[in-house]
């Protein structure tokens, strides 16, 4: 994968349904902010909501619920918003924050601790890890889930995490370290023509600089994860936390006693696996069989 094929992934380019903003949600906050900029640019132009809803392809109702910070608008809604009321770029402007508060706030927050690490190692066990996926293979996970999401939270899920991976081309580069076990490199998760997929774009990125993908082979002896996945954040202070995510719960590690033994465990993780070079001759061979 190039540099230049990676850096097509913002937030801003994933479209997908306007939602109702979840009133226990923080981000609500920031879209009423919005809303009430958009009102005021659309009166001070002399518009109803149903003509600027008209002018940009949406209905009275939509206007009125986006200006009332009930409803989180997609990019395409501020951009045509900005053309018809004259606003020189001021309501586009505020796409990036509203691009945030679409993703839900555990995947918010998650993201802002990524974009501040200088370096991310991550042990995944029964899938791939979230920055490794494609959108895709992210798309079938979610439609795997039980209880059943419905269609508009797939692909709300799907957006936020394919966001997540700007962090491949993110300046300074951040140095990032997979170890994937076995099955989750054989598993079709999604069908043979997805995991196809998923395998390439996993050759892609392990030639990328700052990346390195290692496979845990499943006939190791000696294994220490068997504590499950786990994913560790260090900062350019020399602090680090460590990332848990359950069946119902996640949980962020601070406590510095318990981030040595994640760290202890994930340099032995990486020491028994594969070295990153023979993991991409592995997925290579597995590619070749599928």
């Amino acid at each position: 994968m190039t540099e230049e094929s990676v850096k097509g992934w913002s937030a801003d380019d994933l479209e997908e349904p306007d939602r109702d903003i979840d009133p226990e949600d923080d981000s609500g906050a920031v879209v009423a902010v919005v809303g009430r900029q958009i009102r005021l640019w659309r009166e001070s132009a002399g518009l109803r909501a149903g003509e600027l809803g008209a002018a940009i392809g949406y209905g009275e109702n939509q206007v009125y619920k986006v200006e009332a910070g009930k409803r989180i608008p997609k990019p395409g809604f501020l951009d045509k918003a900005d053309e018809v009321l004259g606003a020189g770029g001021k309501i586009a402007a505020l796409k990036k924050d509203v691009a945030e508060a679409r993703y839900p706030k555990k995947v918010r927050d998650l993201a802002k601790l990524e974009s501040e690490a200088v370096e991310l190692g991550a042990y995944d066990n029964h899938n791939m890890n979230g920055l490794l996926q494609t959108e895709d293979y992210a798309r079938a996970l979610y439609g795997m889930r039980r209880p059943s999401f419905a269609p508009d939270q797939v692909e709300r899920y799907v957006a936020a995490r394919m966001a997540r991976q700007e962090i491949f081309v993110r300046q300074p580069l951040t140095m990032l370290t997979f170890v994937q076990e076995e099955v989750t490199i054989r598993r079709p998760l999604g069908g043979k023509a997805v995991a196809r997929r998923q395998l390439e774009r996993l050759l892609e990125i392990g030639q990328l600089r700052n990346v390195e993908i290692q496979v845990m082979p499943t006939d190791r002896e000696d294994h220490a994860g068997m504590g499950g996945q786990l994913q560790l954040l260090k900062f350019d202070d020399g602090t680090a936390v460590g990332h848990w995510e359950g069946q119902l719960s996640s949980r962020l590690i601070s406590d510095p006693k318990e981030i040595r033994i994640v760290e202890l465990r994930y340099g032995i993780l990486r020491a028994q696996a594969l070295t990153p070079r023979e993991s991409l001759a592995f997925i290579e061979k597995v590619l070749g069989e599928s």
